[in-house]
């Protein structure tokens, strides 16, 4: 049966368009893709809590400002060795080598920056940006398809992928095909995203119990929990001595999702969640 349902992927390479002066990279393509649409989606959210969209347009140019060279710096940081050879690749992010930790710390900092001057809540802009970031890592991830790069281990899976010969590793040079860890994080980021949507629905209508903060910690523990098993599986995991440092650092976001969740229903603690006047979504 399962030879039947049988089929690999195999990617058509990384460039969508080459018109000699101009080339337009798959990876460039989906990235900016998931900023326009996460943008789109968090203006919706915030209509719909109340908060002026336009907040939440000017938070976009401060969290791409921030999130794409934190991506990249921390990626950078953790194959230094690769790259003290060649430091005119650092910003060739056209090639890959992003790290959506990376992003996620840039791009805190920048919202905690933002929210203070904007007298926001940082939670809520947390929140409602977390269902459009998810979404975006759930698009982003199909880059890594492009450039066959980040994928799993050897596998003879019905779903396998085949990675070009000079994309493997020196260890697995005899194989031909592996697991594709991108299509696993990426439907398991819109399986997350669907669950985020489904709180915020629930809490437009159960508005009393809910709490500001919930769709950011479940984020946290939800995405962290996935990318734990996930990168068990992957080949060019950014090493820490002899640590997996996504694993680390999920680990972290989902011992730290959980407390958050404790702390604003359990223990009943409030996050601060004043929005000034400024930032409402008033006619």
């Amino acid at each position: 049966m399962l030879s039947l349902l049988a089929f690999r992927f195999q990617s058509p390479g990384p460039i969508l368009v080459d018109l000699g002066p101009v080339t337009i990279r798959w990876y460039g393509l989906l990235i900016a893709s998931a900023v326009v649409i996460g943008l789109l989606l968090s203006q919706y959210l915030a209509k719909r809590r109340g908060v002026n969209p336009e907040l939440l347009g000017d938070l976009s140019v401060w969290l791409v400002l921030a999130a794409l060279p934190g991506a990249r710096l921390y990626y950078v940081a953790f194959e230094w060795e690769n790259y003290a050879q060649r430091p005119q690749d650092i910003i060739a992010i056209w090639q890959g080598g992003i790290a959506i930790h990376g992003a996620i710390i840039g791009g805190a900092i920048a919202m905690l920056i933002f929210a203070r001057l904007n007298q926001v809540s940082f939670w809520q802009l947390a929140d409602l940006v977390s269902p459009a970031l998810i979404l975006g890592q759930a698009i982003g991830r199909w880059g890594n398809f492009f450039n066959s790069e980040a994928f799993g281990t050897p596998t003879d899976l019905p779903w396998k992928l085949y990675i070009p010969p000079p994309n493997r590793p020196p260890e697995y040079a005899t194989e031909a095909f592996f697991h594709p860890t991108f299509l696993y994080e990426s439907i398991w980021d819109l399986g997350v995203f669907f669950l985020l949507i489904y709180l915020f629905i629930w809490g437009l209508r159960h508005w009393q119990r809910y709490r500001v903060g919930t769709l950011v910690f479940v984020y946290m523990a939800a995405y962290s929990a996935g990318r734990i098993w996930i990168e068990d599986l992957r080949t060019d995991s950014l090493m820490l001595g002899s640590i997996e440092v996504a694993q680390l650092i999920s680990l972290i976001g989902i011992i730290f999702g959980i407390l958050g969740l404790i702390w604003i229903y359990p223990l009943g603690r409030s996050l601060p969640d004043v929005v000034s006047k400024s930032a409402t979504n008033q006619k």
